[in-house]
């Protein structure tokens, strides 16, 4: 057995444990309230159940649970106490419905918590399905373009400014291909099955700075204007990975917001948490939009043109870094600029696990 799975176990070992001692321990308290057949012990030992099976995979703990807690609220709580007895009448009754609704619990619970496992692996690889359809949208085009400006510059003989012109682009696209690389790698890394988040204290600004250098590197890169902070903010974070997410909010700026002159980065900081928004100018986002892209649905457009680019892919890697760092994506308007508010929140402290 693998050390992993060895803490797991002993984990949820603990669990049991210590839920079932509340349980006996609350009873023996409320004992001296109604020392009569203590009332409050079944419907205690009930919950525990139901606590055990929702903190503990699969039917084991919480059956056990439900077999321990019966012989429990029997041994301790029933008349004679601390004796073992079923032979007063309406007891059997008593105790096998009490070990039936215990299992029951324990198993709605625990199918209730696979239920929602199957709907998260469904929804990653939803994302994952569409992010793959964007990706061939995205990289087809520049693909295209650098091979057809290639064969030009291979069999025409073109003055040097049309060379120095094709050069160009075909660097842009090859800049573009990149990104769209960097942003696959960043979603393999936070959507695969055993996907991990390495978090270590970083400063907040020099995580922006770090961004803001590489996207005014970018073609079309318009000026970025950061908040000042008075005090040094640190969050638990891969700062790779929120680097790159900084990055793909402005370069969405860039694609998407028509008439946009500059962008803003707000920077809010907390005591628990650090909220992060990029603002611009532009004509922001409609109602049906910011629900798309809210549910992850921009990705699914069509009737596009192949020379469109950035279908949504660059929210979607974000949407999926900032949940994976237990944070939270949001997408609005901007009141303060007049166009669109898209951004985040990151909890300042890391959470036990």
């Amino acid at each position: 057995m693998k050390k992993t799975q060895i803490r797991k176990l002993l984990l949820q070992l603990l669990i049991f444990i210590v839920i079932l001692g509340l349980a006996v321990l609350f009873s023996l308290l409320l004992a001296r309230v109604d020392d009569d057949n203590n009332p409050f012990a079944m419907a205690l030992f009930i919950l525990a159940v139901a606590v055990i099976a929702r903190l503990t995979d699969g039917y084991a703990w919480g059956i056990t649970a439900s077999l321990a807690g019966t012989f429990c609220v029997n041994y301790m709580f029933t008349r004679p106490f601390w004796q073992f007895n079923v032979t007063y009448p309406g007891y059997p009754l008593t105790f096998a419905a009490m070990l039936i609704v215990s299992i029951l619990i324990s198993a709605l619970t625990t199918q209730i918590k696979k239920q929602e496992q199957l709907r998260a692996e469904m929804e990653a690889e939803k994302l994952r399905a569409d992010l793959l359809r964007a990706l061939a949208h995205d990289i087809r085009t520049p693909l295209a373009a650098i091979t057809g400006a290639a064969s030009v510059l291979q069999e025409q003989d073109l003055p040097p400014a049309e060379q120095k012109e094709m050069a160009a682009g075909i660097s842009r696209d090859a800049d573009w291909l990149i990104r769209i690389t960097e942003n696959l790698l960043s979603v393999t890394r936070v959507a695969g099955e055993n996907a991990s988040i390495r978090k270590g204290e970083e400063v907040l600004e020099e995580i922006v700075g770090s961004a803001v250098l590489k996207y005014r590197r970018m073609a079309n890169a318009l000026p970025v204007t950061v908040d000042a902070v008075s005090e040094i903010v640190t969050v638990p974070m891969d700062g790779t990975l929120i680097e790159q997410v900084l990055i793909n909010l402005f370069d969405n700026v860039s694609a998407h917001a028509d008439g946009a002159t500059r962008i803003w980065l707000h920077i809010y900081p907390e005591e628990d948490k650090v909220s992060i928004y990029v603002e611009d100018n532009g004509p922001g986002l409609s109602l049906i939009m910011r629900r798309r892209l809210s549910e992850g649905t921009a990705l699914l457009q069509t009737g596009l043109s192949d020379k469109q680019r950035h279908m949504g892919i660059g929210l979607s890697v974000c949407r999926a870094i900032i949940h994976a760092h237990g944070g939270t994506f949001y997408i609005e308007n901007s009141m303060q600029h007049g166009g669109a508010k898209i951004g985040f929140s990151l909890p300042r402290k890391e959470e036990n696990r």
